[in-house]
């Protein structure tokens, strides 16, 4: 028998985050699989960390270029004006933060914001903002997270479509 999981939007975020991650990663490499596809190249490659230690969630290999890719998400609307992203990121060639905009009840994909640097070139600096852990000790007090960094949606680059997020990620 079949259990239906709950008909509210964010409960069913909240309560199926792992499926949605996941699925918003294969709708993602999908987009950029399709628009490398009409420019006639077929040289990417795509490589998934089995652990989360690293700071990034995948690595995409194409013209060249070897791209460590932090995957960041949120509905479109949403008052997000940040994302936490880990410091060990810096340490990766080519490393850069991708953020989707998507759509609540759907999950199509909207726009994509973008943080990184030229193919090549080493992730821009974070800042010095350090995330704090989103939930309190024992005693209440939301603790530094000092291997993060809180990074501003003014930071990132708007990119409207795969083909130009492309370019970014390998020229």
């Amino acid at each position: 028998m079949l259990v239906e999981l709950h008909q509210d939007p964010l409960i069913s975020h909240s309560h199926a985050s792992h499926i949605r991650e996941q699925a918003l990663l294969h709708l993602w490499l999908g987009e950029l699989m399709s628009a490398r596809w009409r420019q006639g190249r077929h040289d990417i490659e795509v490589l998934k960390s089995e652990v989360d230690r690293g700071g990034y969630d995948l690595v995409l290999e194409a013209n060249g270029v070897i791209r460590h890719v932090q995957l960041k998400s949120t509905f479109t609307g949403s008052s997000v004006r940040h994302v936490t992203v880990s410091t060990r990121l810096l340490d990766k060639p080519s490393g850069c933060v991708v953020w989707l905009e998507v759509d609540q009840s759907t999950l199509a994909l909207g726009r994509y914001f973008w943080f990184g640097g030229e193919p090549g070139a080493r992730l821009p600096d974070l800042g010095s903002k350090v995330t704090r852990h989103t939930r309190g000790d024992s005693s209440g007090q939301k603790l530094e997270r000092p291997m993060h960094r809180d990074l501003g949606k003014a930071c990132f680059e708007q990119v409207d479509n795969a083909e130009d997020l492309l370019v970014r990620l390998f020229g």
